[in-house]
C-alpha cells in the first residue's frame, strides 16, 4: 500500500503551480484511462487531451496550454499541477513515490559473498549474496551489489551505484555515482580488433592486446544487456547522464558526451565520438572514426556512415514500411537504379 501525500506538499516540494484541494491525500500515479480519485495522471500531448476530459484521476499534471482547454471544457472536479516541463514533473513525483515505498536496506557483506581483503568496502554498502569482489576494489558510500555481481581488480565504484545481478565489471574500469547497472551489463570486455596477416599459404587473425579502461561519469543508467568495451590502448568513455537502454553496443574507444541517450539494440563502433544531449533511436548503428555533433537525432534503424558537424541536426535513414508486393517492385527498381543513373546520362547528353 502506498504512504499517502497531500497534494500541497507535492506542489511545494517539486515547485509546481497548483490548482485545486491542496488537502486531497494522494496514493500514487496511473495512466489517465485507469486512474483513481486519489491518484496522480499526466497529460504532455494534446492528442490526449479528449482522454484527459474523461479521466477520473483526482490529479492532473499538465502544461498551461493543457491546462487552459481542459479546465475550460472538463466536466469532472479536478485538481491540477501546472509546469512548463509535465513529462519531467511526473518522472520526479514518480520517483518520490517510489522511495516512499522502498524497504530500506540493510548494509553489509552476505555471508555468500567472495570479498577480498584489501578491497576498501565502507560498511554503508550492500554487497548481496555470491557477488565476487576482487583484489584493489574500492567502492563508495552506499553502493549496493543486488547479487551476482563480478568487480574486478582495481575496479572503482562511486556512491550510491546500484548494479543488479549477473553484471561483470572487468579490470581497472571505474563508474561513477549515482549509476544504476541492470541485469547483465558487461563492462570492459576486450574491445573487436584484430589484425590480419594472411597470405596464400594460410595465416590468421592477429590479436590487438585492449589495454584500456571504461570510464563512466555520474547518474548513468546503463539497460539490461548493454556492453561496453574497453579502450586498445586509450580509454572508452560515458559522460554524466548518459542513459542507455537494453542491449546496447558501445565498441572500443568510444567517447559519449554528457546527457546523450541511446535506445534498444543500437551501437556505435570503435573510436566514434557522440557529442552532449544526441537522442539516438533503437536499432541506429554508427561506423567507427566517426565525430558526431551535440544534440544530433538519429531516428530508429539509422546507419550513420559519415561525420556529423551541424549540430542539432536530426538524421533519419529508414525507408518507409509498405506491403510486401510494393516492397519488392521497389526493391526490383533499386537493383536496377544504375542502369536507369546510366540512361539519364545518356538522354541527357543527347537533349544537350
Amino acid at each position: 500500500m502506498l504512504k499517502p501525500i497531500t497534494l500541497g506538499d507535492l506542489a511545494s516540494q517539486f515547485g509546481a503551480d497548483l490548482d485545486g484541494d491542496s488537502n486531497i491525500v494522494l496514493t500514487g500515479l496511473a495512466p489517465l484511462d485507469i486512474a483513481e480519485n486519489q491518484q496522480i495522471s499526466f497529460l504532455v500531448n494534446p492528442l490526449y487531451r479528449q482522454q484527459a476530459l474523461l479521466s477520473k484521476a483526482g490529479v492532473l499534471i499538465l502544461s498551461q496550454s493543457d491546462y487552459t482547454f481542459v479546465k475550460k471544457a472538463s466536466e469532472h472536479t479536478k485538481s491540477y499541477l501546472i509546469s512548463p516541463n509535465p513529462y519531467a514533473l511526473f518522472a520526479r513525483i514518480g520517483q518520490y513515490f517510489e522511495q516512499l515505498n522502498i524497504s530500506p536496506l540493510v548494509a553489509g557483506i552476505h555471508p555468500l559473498a567472495d570479498v577480498h581483503p584489501s578491497a576498501s568496502i565502507p560498511q554503508s554498502c550492500t554487497i548481496g549474496p555470491f557477488c565476487s569482489v576482487a583484489a584493489g576494489v574500492i567502492l563508495g558510500e552506499k553502493v549496493h551489489l543486488v547479487s551476482h555481481v563480478r568487480l574486478g581488480i582495481n575496479v572503482q565504484i562511486g556512491s550510491g551505484t546500484t548494479i543488479h545481478p549477473m553484471t561483470v565489471i572487468y579490470d581497472d574500469c571505474q563508474i561513477g555515482k549515482r549509476c544504476i547497472l541492470h541485469g547483465g551489463v558487461v563492462i570492459g570486455s576486450d574491445g573487436f580488433g584484430f589484425a590480419p596477416d594472411f597470405s596464400a599459404q594460410g595465416g590468421e587473425w592477429v590479436k590487438i592486446p585492449q589495454t584500456g579502461r571504461v570510464m563512466i561519469g555520474n547518474d548513468v543508467e546503463c539497460g539490461a544487456s548493454m556492453t561496453v568495451d574497453r579502450g586498445a590502448m586509450a580509454d572508452t568513455i560515458i559522460g554524466d547522464g548518459c542513459k542507455f537502454d537494453n542491449h546496447v553496443q558501445i565498441g572500443h574507444n568510444v567517447k559519449i558526451g554528457a546527457h546523450t541517450v541511446m535506445a534498444g539494440c543500437s551501437g556505435v563502433a570503435g573510436s566514434t565520438e557522440l557529442g552532449s544531449l544526441c537522442v539516438i533511436g533503437g536499432y541506429s548503428n554508427f561506423s567507427g572514426h566517426l565525430k558526431i555533433a551535440d544534440r544530433t537525432t538519429v531516428s530508429g534503424g539509422t546507419s550513420i556512415t559519415k561525420s556529423i558537424k551541424e549540430p542539432g541536426s536530426h538524421y533519419t535513414g529508414v525507408f518507409p514500411f509498405t506491403s510486401h508486393s510494393q516492397w519488392e517492385k521497389n526493391a526490383a527498381i533499386m537493383r536496377s537504379i544504375d542502369k536507369l543513373r546510366q540512361q539519364i546520362k545518356d538522354l541527357t547528353k543527347k537533349v544537350k
